[in-house]
């Protein structure tokens, strides 16, 4: 039985903009807020959607 690491999914404007240190940042407050200190977590940073006109939904 395999068991994978706690993934998170960010949903940003430009993923190639992000620095790696601030990507390192948020993993590391997502270890200290969720209790991971020990644990490899996933992080997976995805271009957000265009809205498109009158929907209010993400």
């Amino acid at each position: 039985m395999a068991i994978g690491p706690p993934t998170f999914v960010v949903f940003v404007n430009d993923p190639q903009l992000l620095h790696f240190s601030y990507k390192r940042y948020l993993a590391n407050k997502l270890r200290q807020t969720f209790g991971f200190e020990c644990t490899p977590i996933r992080l997976i940073f995805r271009e957000r959607g265009r809205r498109q006109k009158g929907n209010r939904e993400g």
